[in-house]
């Protein structure tokens, strides 16, 4: 199916034939550590104009992809595939840029999606890539690639920021999305596009632009750090701490989580807080939002207030009172991105979801090619989860926070106990999903929020229940035990928090998500409006 010519790229003997001068083909460029990914349907033309660069002159080899199979639409898409995956294959450094990349439709595309992976394998065998396709899709570093092809929703947003930007430099910019819409994707896809930018003289637009990606989350922070180093023209140093953001002063930064920004309300280290607020000349009570926008000419913030879990977090209508505080003059620019790309349910099954938890569907509903059901036993719940993590990997069992966290002090302990069994609460919150005995845990909201699963199995804990009087779906803060989500809160904020938490467990899972439901009420309610899995 794939003829694979190996050469020297010095060299000017490449195999004679017609293919290779007058047919669309792929590239690798490489020498051993950094490699650059092309197509064309002139390749050996090609070649040599590539020659003449001084940026492609530390290349050594180059590997010359022919197909009696290809048009000029599949070596685009194959192009953008392996860009993304031998990223995250880690073997080799990319130096291409992300400019253009986009989900394109072509004739046939379902057909050659089903003759990539054959194209990979032939790669691995001649050790130009190492990992099995299914381990990549399962890593971080394919999750968040900047070579990630945006959907349509994505790709527009990008175009109206980079314009927003070169129109008015300094007007703040929110890119509200629901959970899967891709928010920290376009993030990372636009801060490595806004340094690869090159004027008409090809020289770098934003090179002297101070710019950083803020990431709230200890964890996502570390992986997006990661990721960095893997990226030619970023470094790990790119990814800050929103404390980083308040010691220095920045032209552009991007936001990924905002709405996970802090207040001064139930955080660890107060002091720390207080300390940046004097170093500003800030308010007592100012808020992590407030040192970005201090801090920054043009701040970027990836927002969805439906995600705010506890009382520290930054509410649309915070947001909005900060921009307008700070910004009177020059009105924030908005932009939404509108497709959910993570469940694969899409947008009907979350807006399904936010019927169940805030008001009532109208009737039941299912969803193509997506799992998601009721499990009355733990133990079919369990043997369920083990069975898919052998199948597919990444599959988690999560839960709201319902259970003390006993075994934090003591490691002998068990915090969750249904029916006959007994289970741990995450061992820790940074890189959780990936450790090594998380599949024997439950991990809880700061644990999993940001993170992709193949399969979520969610525990709905008595926290949350049926109130059969009241028709609807309730909380009980009595069977609630993060104390910092709790404290200060009025019941009516705990009621959104809560279901919060329980609408971004449910919206983790990317092929199904299965439920075991503790409150018998809230069972039958759900049994209404949810198949029951039957083994």
């Amino acid at each position: 199916m794939f003829h694979i010519t190996d050469s020297k790229f010095s060299s000017s003997n490449y195999e004679y034939d017609a293919k290779f001068i007058n047919w669309p083909m792929l590239y690798i460029l490489e020498n051993g550590k950094k490699a650059y990914v092309g197509e064309s349907n002139r390749g050996i033309a090609r070649m040599a104009e590539h020659l003449s660069k001084e940026e492609k002159k530390v290349f050594k080899n180059v590997h010359l992809i022919y197909s009696q199979e290809f048009n000029q639409s599949v070596t685009y898409d194959f192009e953008n595939r392996l860009i993304e995956y031998l990223t995250a294959d880690e073997k080799y450094i990319l130096t291409n840029k992300n400019k253009g990349i986009a989900k394109k439709e072509y004739y046939k595309r379902a057909y050659y999606n089903n003759l990539f992976p054959e194209l990979w394998e032939q790669l691995r065998k001649k050790k130009i890539a190492v990992k099995p396709l299914e381990q990549i899709r399962n890593s971080d570093l394919f999750k968040y690639s900047p070579y990630k092809a945006l959907n349509e929703s994505q790709f527009m947003a990008v175009e109206h920021i980079i314009k927003y930007i070169e129109q008015d430099y300094e007007r703040p910019i929110v890119v509200e999305g629901m959970p899967g819409s891709g928010k920290t994707i376009v993030a990372v896809y636009l801060f490595k596009y806004l340094r690869d930018c090159e004027d008409d003289q090809g020289n770098p637009k934003y090179k002297d632009k101070k710019m950083a990606l803020v990431v709230p989350q200890t964890s996502l922070r570390k992986t997006l750090k990661n990721l960095f180093r893997h990226i030619d023209g970023l470094m790990a140093k790119d990814v800050i701490s929103p404390s980083a953001a308040a010691k220095s002063k920045y032209d552009i930064l991007l936001v990924d989580e905002a709405h996970r920004l802090h207040k001064r309300k139930n955080i660890v280290n107060m002091k720390a807080h207080d300390d940046n607020n004097r170093r500003l000349n800030l308010p007592k009570d100012a808020t992590e939002l407030d040192w970005i926008l201090t801090q920054c000419k043009c701040p970027i913030l990836f927002f969805d207030s439906d995600q705010v879990v506890g009382p520290s977090g930054i509410t649309a209508e915070l947001l909005d009172e900060k921009l307008e505080e700070r910004h009177q003059k020059r009105m924030a620019a908005y932009y939404t991105l509108s497709s959910q790309m993570r469940v694969i349910g899409g947008n009907g099954y979350i807006k399904y979801l936010k019927e169940l938890l805030y008001s009532k569907p109208d009737k039941k509903r299912t969803f193509e090619n997506y799992e998601f059901k009721i499990i009355d036993s733990f133990n079919k719940f369990e043997a369920l989860l083990q069975r898919n993590e052998k199948e597919h990997g990444l599959c988690r069992m999560l839960a709201g926070y319902a259970w003390p966290w006993i075994s934090q002090k003591n490691k002998q302990l068990r915090d969750i106990k249904i029916e006959n069994f007994e289970k741990m609460w995450n061992n820790r919150t940074e890189n959780w999903v990936h450790c090594e005995n998380a599949i024997n845990e439950v991990g809880c909201i700061h644990s999993i929020q940001g993170y992709d699963l193949n399969y979520g199995f969610v525990i709905l804990g008595k926290d949350i229940r049926y109130d059969k009087e009241k028709d609807s779906v309730v909380v009980d803060k009595n069977q609630y035990f993060d104390k910092n989500g709790k404290n200060t809160a009025t019941d009516e904020e705990l009621d959104q928090y809560i279901k919060n938490i329980y609408y971004v467990l449910l919206t983790r899972g990317i092929k199904g998500t299965y439920l075991y439901v503790c409150d018998q009420a809230l069972k039958e309610y759900l049994e209404q409006y949810m198949e029951t899995y039957h083994n």
